[in-house]
């Protein structure tokens, strides 16, 4: 009986444990600061947006589809200094191989003549310089041999060696000047005159006692790049120069 007594008392209310409060205070202070985070990226965002609003839009405008001839043909002043220019080179060699087919090859001095193509191939190569020069006279060449004034398709390996050879060996260890771009054109020439002797007389083309005739071409074909090289440097000249040192 006791133990019924005992057992139909009412239990007394279980306080609340502080530690349990204590526990929960960490999550509330997550909570608040996860709201603050959300405030200030929210703040931020709307911030970026009125900013945005406010940069000025850019004036695009899309390209017409019509075909424009004005437009298509448009050159700067640079492109036609440059067109111009090369404009100038090409008329200058075609002028120089018809006087060299009609006139000069009817000339002989000391058995020989002028050069007057390979003479200004050269010339504007070396002047040109290796980048711009390599390309050029490779074309040039090439263009002397469908011409019919060169001796031999062998020609157009022997000129765009030796002209890539006269501009590496001027700007390595010559300054750009007169001298230094016509002594090396003018070597080339020389070289380019012995070879085509050398394969000549390999081809049964020619015979030994014709030797003086080529050095002879040669010697005149120099001569003649002195006045030739103010010219070409003028040219040159137009819009701005090309090379590199």
């Amino acid at each position: 009986m006791a133990n019924q007594r005992n057992s139909n008392q009412r239990r007394p209310a279980r306080q609340p444990d502080p530690r349990s409060r204590n526990s929960r205070q960490p999550d509330r202070r997550r909570r608040n600061t996860r709201r603050n985070v959300r405030q200030e990226s929210s703040f931020l965002s709307d911030l970026i947006r009125a900013l945005q609003k406010l940069r000025p839009k850019p004036d695009f405008r899309p390209d017409s589809e019509e075909f424009n001839v004005a437009k298509f043909l448009y050159l700067t002043q640079v492109q036609r200094d440059r067109l111009m220019k090369w404009g100038l080179y090409i008329a200058l060699i075609l002028g120089l191989t018809v006087v060299q087919d009609i006139i000069m090859s009817q000339i002989r001095i000391f058995g020989g003549t002028t050069d007057l193509v390979v003479c200004i191939i050269l010339l504007i190569t070396v002047i040109e310089g290796i980048e711009v020069g390599s390309i050029f006279v490779l074309a040039a060449s090439c263009f002397y041999y469908f011409s019919g004034s060169s001796p031999g398709p062998w020609a157009v390996g022997i000129l765009t060696f030796l002209g890539i050879g006269a501009c590496i060996f001027r700007q390595l260890y010559w300054h750009r000047n007169q001298g230094s771009i016509v002594l090396c054109a003018g070597t080339a020439l020389m070289l380019y005159e012995i070879i085509t002797f050398g394969v000549g007389i390999f081809l049964n083309l020619t015979r030994w006692n014709r030797l003086d005739s080529f050095l002879v071409t040669g010697g005149l074909s120099i001569a003649v790049m002195i006045p030739l090289y103010n010219l070409i440097n003028a040219i040159g000249q137009i819009g701005g120069n090309t090379w590199k040192e």
